[in-house]
């Protein structure tokens, strides 16, 4: 890997770090927001910005996957742990029994909540494009 592209990958690492610590606590609020339009914020906008967080820490881990490989990934492991809510399984209530647990994995099964994972991996591939420097980082070298 040449010098510019290291520094190329480390500009687009760090601006994906700085996403993920401005998305965690607005993600977070989206759960304990108590407002207006509470359950649509909650539950729906939640999940919007749950797969946004999903898909920016795997790109942040995995910096040379491709964004759609991601985005793809993301999408179906978070339908598989829609379709799993409804399983009460011991050690799934011991992990829907805390907040994080509750946000990660979640607690009632909704078909309403899939159209919001496919916004949210929209929205999550269009913000992977358009991290400063991606686009030169998956440039083929020299």
């Amino acid at each position: 890997m040449t010098g510019g592209r290291a520094q190329t990958m480390t500009t687009t690492r760090i601006w994906t770090f700085a996403s993920l610590v401005v998305l965690v606590p607005v993600g977070f609020y989206s759960k304990l927001y108590d407002g207006p339009g509470h359950p649509w914020v909650n539950n729906s906008l939640g999940g919007v910005l749950y797969v946004i967080f999903w898909c920016l820490f795997g790109y942040l881990v995995f910096p040379r996957a491709r964004p759609r490989s991601i985005v793809v990934t993301v999408f179906i492991v978070t339908c598989i742990l829609e379709c799993l809510q409804p399983w009460q399984a011991n050690f799934l209530e011991v992990i829907r029994s805390t907040f994080i647990g509750r946000t990660l994995i979640g607690t009632i099964f909704a078909w309403t909540d899939f159209p919001y994972y496919v916004i949210g991996c929209a929205i999550s591939g269009f913000w992977i494009q358009i991290l400063p420097g991606q686009r030169t980082a998956d440039a083929p070298p020299n």
